[in-house]
């Protein structure tokens, strides 16, 4: 699910912003990718080759847009991912994006994958909207899973009787509508990009994807989600062991939905 269907002002949750350093090497090894055809679409929209990757933590999607042909700089506050993102190969510097100083630098892209919710939506696009040069593109996007209903309801139970005031708890218990402009962390990045002005009409675009995840696959990605990173010890314990049950009950493994979701938008000339 992510933090997509929390809304809120997570920006100002740092503490769950900078847990995910804790184990950089498990993040980078067992988060999801985002589609290709994204990435391409975005690299295609782009009037250069040249991009500024915010929030991007051990270089994932900086590593994909490497691949496809682009030149790319990091901001990472998180100074265990910008290490572990630049042994990778991915320059990084260190700093939130909203104090980060461009020295003049300017860029062809300005892209998020799985971060702009920890940067606040009116400076962040104000920033984003500094540093592109004219017919800059800007993009923020996230995986957004959709997890079969049976799987769903298994780990709600398990969420509601460890951790039942987790963000992640929060998350399982909503409904699972359409990842749309309707999303409050979409409607947010959409809103600071109009209130900035300088940008065209901001678009959203759609990619669907599945995984088949092993219970071994799911529980070692598992820490690195939402705010697992701030469970107690003995509580983590508890949560992976329900959920692993609940795996073992479904036949060791589940098929996952994913949609990867866009918000895109043009520097105007």
């Amino acid at each position: 699910m992510e933090n997509l269907k929390l809304g809120g002002e997570l920006h100002q949750q740092r503490r769950v912003a900078e847990s995910y350093g804790v184990n950089a090497e498990r993040y980078d090894r067992t988060r999801p990718r985002y589609p290709d055809d994204l990435v391409n679409r975005i690299v295609r929209s782009c009037p250069g080759v040249e991009l500024l990757n915010v929030g991007t933590g051990t270089g994932i999607e900086a590593r994909q847009f490497q691949a496809a042909g682009c030149s790319v700089l990091g901001v990472e506050p998180d100074v265990r991912m910008a290490e572990f993102a630049r042994a990778k190969g991915v320059e990084v510097d260190v700093a939130r994006f909203e104090e980060w100083e461009a020295a003049e630098r300017r860029f062809d892209g300005v892209v998020s994958g799985q971060a702009w919710h920890w940067v606040d939506p009116v400076a962040g696009a104000l920033k984003a909207a500094s540093v592109l040069r004219p017919g800059g593109q800007f993009a923020a996007f996230w995986n957004v899973a959709e997890p079969p209903e049976e799987v769903r309801e298994a780990f709600r139970e398990v969420y509601v009787e460890v951790v039942p005031d987790a963000l992640a708890t929060r998350a399982y218990r909503m409904p699972t509508p359409p990842p749309t402009n309707t999303s409050p962390l979409l409607a947010k990045t959409i809103e600071g990009i109009r209130q900035v002005g300088g940008f065209g009409e901001p678009e959203q675009w759609r990619f669907e994807w599945q995984h088949v995840y092993s219970k071994d696959e799911w529980l070692d990605q598992l820490p690195t989600q939402g705010d697992h990173g701030q469970f107690p010890p003995e509580k983590l314990d508890k949560v992976m062991a329900g959920v692993g049950s609940a795996i073992d009950a479904m036949g060791g493994g589940f098929d996952m939905k994913y949609t990867a979701v866009a918000v895109t938008a043009t520097l105007c000339v």
